[in-house]
């Protein structure tokens, strides 16, 4: 194998956590490291987080607070109502650790700017919070990919037959029957972002694709662990859907072996 395949869930400004999980996943110098975007807010060091993906090697999606900050600090005259969008889910952290480190905010605007909303890995599709299951990919909007919850996570169907898309955006205990920590899989999707910034939750998740395996830091007790992906991801309840067909996401793992 040349290299492995890496994804790492929403950071939330949770930088130090970050610095722990890549420890942890060791990637090489060949190795790939995709972010589901979502890098900044709620957590107390978003201007460092930004900072360190930015000057990476690693690959980032925009994600929907992403989308925020742009909203909030591109127009002029500013927009006093994107701005207060911004504050209160969570730019607030982020206004601060600029005011903490000195550092302005100018240069990563110019670089989130930049950010695509999803990366095709060939059978793996990378998007912030998923699809719109009625609409074809080049008539969906960064609204669609960024935001997008009930109706992706609903689809009877995969929306790719041959491709596994792999997601952030929504915390994986809010849904039905899942711990927090624990991933879940729809019909042709895999959600992984466990929470990082949340209270009941702390675990910030990289999946090796390669070695089908989860690398999870909790922010709030530093504890570090590393989980075979069966023993951690969790089919969607049949009450919110039907049972999610496996054969998506064991055929990409299967090719990865």
């Amino acid at each position: 194998m040349e290299h492995r395949r890496i994804v790492i869930g929403d950071v939330h400004g949770h930088h130090d956590g970050l610095m722990t999980l890549l420890e942890a996943l060791a990637p090489g110098s060949d190795d790939r490291v995709y972010f589901l975007g979502d890098l900044i807010d709620r957590g107390p060091k978003s201007a460092q987080v930004l900072d360190f993906v930015q000057q990476s090697p690693y690959q980032t999606l925009l994600g929907n607070h992403e989308q925020l900050m742009l909203e909030a600090l591109s127009g002029v005259p500013m927009d006093m109502q994107a701005w207060q969008s911004w504050l209160y889910s969570g730019g607030d952290a982020t206004v601060a650790s600029y005011r903490d480190t000195g550092m302005m905010p100018y240069k990563h605007l110019e670089w989130l700017r930049t950010l695509p909303t999803h990366r095709d890995l060939g059978d793996i599709w990378l998007v912030h919070a998923g699809v719109h299951p009625h609409m074809p990919i080049d008539k969906q909007s960064s609204e669609q990919l960024c935001w997008i919850r009930k109706e992706f996570h609903t689809i009877s169907k995969p929306y790719f037959p041959n491709k596994l898309i792999i997601t952030g955006h929504t915390i994986t205990f809010t849904f039905d029957g899942v711990r927090p920590g624990e991933l879940v899989r729809g019909q042709g999707w895999l959600d992984i972002d466990t929470g990082a910034y949340h209270h009941k939750s702390g675990w910030l998740t990289g999946l090796d694709l390669s070695y089908r395996r989860v690398y999870q830091v909790n922010v709030f007790n530093h504890q570090v662990r590393i989980l075979p992906l069966d023993e951690v991801v969790r089919p969607l309840k049949q009450q919110q859907m039907a049972p999610p067909k496996s054969t998506t996401i064991d055929r990409v793992f299967q090719k990865e072996r």
